[in-house]
């Protein structure tokens, strides 16, 4: 993405009007609070929930305005704009140059408080929290067995580091290894997603609580996003700090449908979710307000 020529103007010239996505967010946390629990007896390891709020706008979107705020204010991410949904996401799902494959893992968050001394302290505090290094782990694991099944000499780092961006801090690892198949790009993301980072463990059980409880359309939210070449090579990243563009009730005015999902594992509580969601959900939030 090039930025616009003036990134720093506003992407709405007028008030947002801000309400609650598909469910109310206690409504949300009530979802959390029973995922916690059926982790606790033991049906499931983790599960991602997410949840959406609708921004309306008073006319229409400056969608070039908004990718370039994003690149401005997240240089670490990947920005993208696929047929309304946009966003910058932290997350790559696989990278295939050649014969070395590539895939970033992030599990496990922290806000940001724009403190130098602060930031680092909760840098280390979530380096050792051990609710997020279980939730960072089956993320791993599960991205380590999808592509073993395409790749030799995986190196899979024993612990991971914080990636920091402008607004949270990530448990982050980076996977790589040498391509066995010849598979695509594409046919490599078709392998890795869902990741129990966007998804859960184990798989299908996450995915039948996700429909149990989360009452929502995810839509795209947390799928593949990115682009292939004639060789499959490519780069998909996952559709994450990202929204929707719809159509508004009336007239030129624009929707915006903003999503973020968080990881539940047996050390989780609703309100840490609640302001997790929160935080990640300001990416976009900041971007359109200016």
């Amino acid at each position: 993405l090039e930025p616009p020529a003036d990134p720093a103007r506003p992407t709405v010239s007028a008030p947002i009007t801000w309400s609650a996505g598909a469910r109310p967010v206690e409504h949300w946390a009530r979802a959390v609070a029973e995922a916690i629990g059926r982790i606790t007896a033991g049906e499931l390891d983790k599960v991602v929930l997410a949840r959406d709020v609708v921004a309306e706008l008073p006319g229409p979107l400056d969608t070039a305005g908004l990718l370039g705020r994003m690149a401005l204010a997240y240089p670490e991410c990947w920005t993208f704009s696929v047929d309304g949904l946009v966003g910058a996401t932290p997350e790559l799902l696989v990278r295939r140059h050649g014969d070395r494959v590539t895939s970033r893992v992030l599990a496990g968050t922290v806000r940001r408080r724009g403190e130098e001394s602060v930031d680092a302290a909760r840098a280390a505090a979530l380096l050792d929290s051990s609710k997020d290094l279980e939730e960072h782990e089956f993320a791993v694991h599960s991205v380590a067995e999808a592509l073993a099944t395409h790749c030799t000499d995986l190196d899979v780092p024993s612990a991971p580091h914080v990636l920091s961006l402008a607004n949270v801090q990530h448990l982050a690892t980076d996977v790589t290894g040498m391509l066995a198949d010849g598979a695509s790009a594409l046919v490599l993301a078709a392998s890795l997603h869902p990741t129990a980072a966007v998804c859960g463990t184990p798989t299908e059980r996450a995915a039948a609580l996700i429909r149990d409880l989360e009452g929502m359309d995810r839509g795209r939210y947390a799928g593949p996003v990115g682009w292939i070449d004639a060789r499959g090579d490519g780069e998909f990243g996952i559709a994450l700090r990202c929204a929707a563009v719809e159509d508004g009730p009336h007239g030129p005015a624009t929707r915006l449908r903003l999503y973020a999902g968080c990881g539940i594992v047996a050390g989780s509580t609703a309100d840490g979710e609640i302001a997790e969601s929160e935080a990640k959900l300001d990416a976009v939030r900041r971007a359109l307000q200016g």
